[in-house]
């Protein structure tokens, strides 16, 4: 049932066949409809989920106006940390671009892996860090590249997701409105043909 989370598990940190069997009795399965919410705004993030199949959208709403956070797809971890540590509200949306699937593990459940099994809190550590990167290397891209070079990146490290996510949506992500989006790709697209 969560061979795709234990297959990643193993490639991170080795564990056992009997350390993997914890993952079926602390994880949970949610199945999400396209542009169903994973997490809304307002509520205390009590999980940490692992995108077994498909996307998930992070936004936050600033003026009334939707931002575009982060796309997330398979084998990736989703959260609002902040909400999840300080048990405080989140501001942070999580929702489905496709229908989705993700193992969902609840914080008390994530402690008492970590008590059962200390490679867990290996791993989890090692996630943290690579979701900190994550974070970080967005910051810096809208800090100081270019949208036409943000949209590059975007080809290069994540191709399939123009035909998984509506342009609006990559638009928002990238900072420009569709049209401006619309632009750069027919320039990028006419320097890669010559």
């Amino acid at each position: 049932m969560f061979e795709k989370l234990k297959t990643f598990c193993k490639i991170i940190v080795p564990l056992t066949d009997e350390e993997l069997k914890l993952i079926d009795t602390h994880f949970e399965i949610k199945v999400l409809n396209k542009k169903a919410f994973l997490l809304q705004d307002g509520k205390i993030c009590n999980f940490i989920g692992f995108i077994a199949d498909g996307t998930i959208r992070h936004f936050h709403i600033k003026d009334g106006v939707e931002k575009t956070c982060d796309i997330s797809f398979e084998n990736s971890w989703v959260t609002d940390f902040q909400s999840f540590t300080h048990n405080t509200s989140c501001i942070m949306n999580l929702q489905a671009m496709e229908d989705t699937t993700v193992f969902v593990i609840r914080k008390e459940n994530l402690y008492k892996l970590y008590n059962e099994c200390n490679k867990y809190e290996t791993f989890g550590r090692l996630m943290a860090e690579q979701v900190a990167q994550r974070a970080t290397e967005i910051a810096m891209s809208l800090s100081s590249d270019k949208p036409e070079e943000r949209f590059q990146h975007l080809i290069k490290t994540q191709p399939d997701l123009f035909q998984r996510v509506p342009q609006k949506y990559i638009a928002n992500f990238l900072g420009v409105s569709p049209e401006s989006l619309s632009r750069i790709r027919n320039r990028v697209f006419k320097k890669l043909k010559s």
